[in-house]
């Protein structure tokens, strides 16, 4: 009757409780059990072709991306970032999407797409008008919330520390490509004048 939370909770208490003497069997079970898989890994490692190594460490690459690519969304989550602005179709859609028709999410969202299209341009300017608002809104939460993160020290997630990091990669690029044109050109020079001697 307990839910798998609670059941969890009882035996780590009883395991701390347990004698070291007691948890001695688990954990030679334990080093037994990851010797045996270490083994199998081992064996499955050696036959995979290169390819196939090179396959499986490229989607193991994917995940760990993928995973900290989610945790860096979860924690702008926790520290309040202001969401995205929104368009005019996106507020079309919000005010639209329960009374239209469709089975599915994906049909309602089609015919609503088709009639975003036939509106006029009349038509459209309260939902566009409402979009500019919700960039003004976006613009100044941002600015606050920026002043917060450098106020805590989070310069890292403020958008002007990304871009001086991306105008120094380029300056660094432009110069790397102005270094490798000297450098040929020196090169060019030098060929030009041992054939000269």
């Amino acid at each position: 009757e307990m839910s798998n939370m609670e059941l969890v909770k009882k035996i780590a208490g009883a395991w701390k409780e347990l004698p070291a003497s007691q948890k001695q069997v688990y954990e030679e079970a334990r080093k037994m059990d990851m010797q045996r898989y270490e083994e199998q890994l081992a064996a499955y490692k050696a036959q995979l072709t290169p390819a196939q190594a090179a396959a499986l460490k490229e989607e193991k690459r994917k995940r760990l991306a993928k995973r900290r690519s989610f945790r860096a969304k979860r924690e702008l989550t926790v520290l309040g970032k202001p969401k995205r602005p929104r368009s005019g179709f996106n507020i079309f859609v919000s005010e639209n999407f329960q009374e239209s028709e469709g089975v599915s999410p994906a049909a309602k969202l089609k015919k609503l797409f088709d009639a975003w299209q036939k509106l006029s341009s009349s038509q459209k300017q309260p939902y566009l008008q409402l979009a500019e608002d919700d960039k003004v809104r976006y613009k100044n939460e941002m600015k606050s919330w920026e002043a917060k993160m450098v106020e805590l020290g989070r310069e890292d997630l403020t958008r002007a520390r990304k871009q001086r990091s991306k105008k120094k990669t380029a300056e660094t690029a432009k110069k790397g490509e102005t270094a490798k044109a000297s450098s040929r050109k020196n090169k060019t020079k030098l060929k030009l004048k041992k054939s000269e001697e």
